[in-house]
């Protein structure tokens, strides 16, 4: 069975929320499967090394993940407009992967978590997608022809999909945010699916 890489940072649940909503997504497709990942927290300075397993949930990625996936969905929750450090900082180290085209011509797509409707969501999937053009993904978004997409009152756009957490910072996404990761998870799927 193929498998999609579900690739993500979440720090207080609802990235990682998403992150399986899409992983069902992926499931549906008939023939493909979704491997969980998450990246490592970062600091400024470290005091000890992490453990090779997090406690809880996603393991760590390894470069290995990446090679033998045959399409991405790279998650994160926005910074100012910008993926969080953790994400960025994972990117920065795949300059081997970038000269081998570990990456190049996988489907790949993104999502995100906000606090607010107005918190940088479509900034963060873009900035997102950039270093993956670099690596020669085939950028998938959400098309209009999702229903949902065009009455969420709350996350889901076609640059990707997204959840708003609220100000009490509500990890669950919404029925429409839940459909549109989905979609998201399907669509890399079938085309991961139709390029193989």
């Amino acid at each position: 069975m193929a498998e999609i890489l579900v690739l993500y940072y979440s720090r207080g649940g609802s990235v990682a929320r998403l992150a399986r909503q899409i992983a069902r997504g992926i499931g549906e497709v008939p023939g493909m499967s979704a491997r969980l990942r998450t990246v490592p927290p970062v600091a400024a300075v470290t005091q000890t090394a992490l453990p090779p397993v997090p406690e809880d949930g996603a393991p760590y990625v390894s470069v290995a993940d990446l090679a033998e996936c045959t399409g991405l969905l790279l998650g994160s929750p926005t910074r100012f407009g910008n993926m969080a450090a953790p994400v960025k900082h994972f990117l920065d180290g795949l300059g081997a992967e970038w000269v081998n085209g570990t990456l190049a011509g996988k489907p790949a797509g993104v999502f995100t978590s906000t606090a607010s409707l107005h918190g940088g969501q479509e900034s963060t999937l873009l900035s997102m997608q950039v270093p993956l053009l670099h690596h020669g993904c085939l950028i998938v978004g959400i098309p209009f022809t999702e229903p949902a997409l065009s009455h969420t009152t709350t996350g889901g756009t076609p640059y990707g999909a997204s959840h708003v957490a609220g100000a009490d910072d509500n990890p669950v996404p919404s029925e429409d945010e839940s459909i549109l990761a989905r979609a998201l998870g399907r669509r890399v799927a079938d085309i991961a699916r139709r390029l193989a």
